[in-house]
């Protein structure tokens, strides 16, 4: 069973998903999930597994719901519940029960690590690529230009595209794209960014969605403020909300006067991580 549920949650982590990991880990007297036992559930509504059943599992399942729906980031408690409505103890909440037992729970909210979209194999996109390559992160790549996306010079990519940007979008949707953290347009031709923006920009708009990471990857461009400007006069054109607009990130990466596309891979991939940490990078970092 323990097999079956991390692979079942791996496999939802690999889609996007955040999941939530319930492991009964310390057990007394009568209870109906021995330690060892666990279920998981993902962001999308589905679970799998079992603590035991009955009351306690409808408890921890209504537990793991909650945390789903407000944790976006690594998130961890241990809970205790007395199989019996009259159990009393240090921090043991009481079920309506006739088991009499107690068990302890940890419960763990696992988010996928970053995936980037690199919508653009050039100078920056390989030096970006690079730089998740030595953190262990995944990335994608699509350049029209298809020995830009070549296994040559993106031999780690998960998946490599040479299509048209027309064909890459026709069949993606809010829920295909969960599967990337990022996506960051670097095209060679402002023509090509331009459309690759509307329509991920339309399939946000469609869905009533914000890319920030939570209801669909974060997108960012490379570029100037007077380059977004006038993307962003084309997306009004088209009835992109403003909302959606404001969540773009351009120009992308922190402000640490990169200029060359190492330095540049810096200052985006820095900018990712301080997302995925929920950490403002402009705050004082205190150490003692």
């Amino acid at each position: 069973m323990t097999a079956k549920v991390m692979s079942w949650a791996l496999s939802r982590l690999a889609h996007g998903n955040r999941v939530v990991l319930a492991s009964v880990v310390e057990t007394t007297g009568s209870v109906p999930g021995k330690v060892g036992a666990r279920l998981a559930v993902a962001s999308d509504g589905q679970w799998t597994g079992t603590v035991g059943g009955a009351g306690l599992e409808m408890k921890v399942l209504q537990r793991c719901q909650e945390l789903l729906s407000v944790h976006h980031r690594p998130f961890g408690e241990v809970l205790r519940y007395g199989l019996n409505k009259g159990a009393k103890g240090y921090e043991v909440t009481p079920l309506d029960s006739l088991c009499g037992g107690q068990v302890s729970l940890a419960i763990e909210v696992i988010i996928p690590m970053p995936h980037v979209l690199l919508m653009g194999g050039g100078h920056c996109g390989q030096a970006i690529a690079q730089s998740l390559d030595a953190l262990g992160w995944q990335h994608s790549v699509h350049d029209t230009r298809i020995e830009y996306s070549s296994q040559e010079m993106y031999p780690n990519a998960k998946q490599r595209s040479s299509v048209s940007v027309k064909a890459f979008f026709e069949d993606q949707t809010l829920e295909t794209l969960g599967r990337f953290s990022d996506v960051l347009l670097l095209g060679h031709d402002w023509a090509e960014d331009e459309e690759r923006l509307r329509c991920l920009l339309h399939i946000f708009n469609d869905s009533d969605a914000i890319p920030n990471g939570n209801q669909g990857p974060r997108i960012g461009v490379i570029g100037s403020r007077s380059k977004w400007r006038a993307f962003e006069k084309v997306c009004h054109k088209e009835g992109i909300q403003q909302s959606i607009l404001d969540a773009v990130i351009c120009p992308i990466g922190l402000n640490i006067g990169a200029e060359s596309p190492e330095e540049i891979a810096v200052a985006v991939v820095a900018q990712i991580m301080a997302a995925f940490k929920d950490v403002d990078p402009e705050a004082p970092s205190w150490r003692t």
